[in-house]
């Protein structure tokens, strides 16, 4: 696991996930020109999981079988 800090609404708060999802959510983070933490910021504002760390590896699912459906020989 590694822990990042991060300011979401002004207030710090720290995620820890496996390296894997990091890589891969600063490679959404860039594909939709955005910083890690506008990323991160904008899935806490309109999350449904109850905790920030279940709702970033829902994020990266939902990426993977996103691209995966438009390119199945990915």
């Amino acid at each position: 696991m590694k822990k990042r800090s991060l300011v979401l609404n002004g207030h710090r708060t720290s995620v820890a996930l496996e390296p894997e999802f990091w890589a891969e959510l600063e490679r959404i983070a860039k594909q939709r020109d955005l910083s890690l933490s506008a990323l991160v910021a904008g899935l806490d504002a309109v999350r449904e999981a109850a905790n920030l760390a279940s709702a970033l590896r829902l994020m990266v699912l939902a990426d993977l079988k996103r691209r995966t459906l438009e390119d199945p020989d990915q």
